[in-house]
């Protein structure tokens, strides 16, 4: 079994800043690419920003230049640094991640985090 829980959502004004975490648990062996993405009421869920395990990161043209996506694998934890946020950027917010385990690989979803910026 394997588990992501993310944390450090809440409520800021426009043009504020938050940070994301998101922390994997259970048992695994490593971990491949990791990814936050995001879905407002009524929308799909889309693709935020995305790290591989060498580092290499993307990232959606409506949070380029705004979020940064880092990871620290000692911790099994991804984050995510939003600044100069937007009331666009209100949504819940969810960690994904590709975790080797005993039996392969496996993707794995966190149960999500509100953001929610007042204008």
């Amino acid at each position: 079994q394997v588990q992501l829980v993310e944390s450090g959502g809440g409520l800021v004004q426009a043009g504020g800043s938050l940070r994301l975490s998101c922390v994997a648990s259970g048992s695994f062996f490593s971990q491949g690419a990791m990814a936050w993405y995001r879905q407002a009421p009524g929308k799909q869920r889309d693709l935020v920003a995305r790290v591989t395990n060498r580092g290499g990161t993307n990232y959606a043209d409506s949070v380029q230049g705004r979020f940064t996506i880092s990871r620290a694998d000692a911790k099994n934890t991804v984050y995510l640094q939003m600044n100069s946020l937007k009331p666009e950027d209100t949504a819940v917010y969810y960690c994904n991640a590709d975790l080797f385990t005993s039996t392969g690989w496996k993707n794995a979803w966190g149960q999500g985090t509100q953001v929610t910026v007042s204008s």
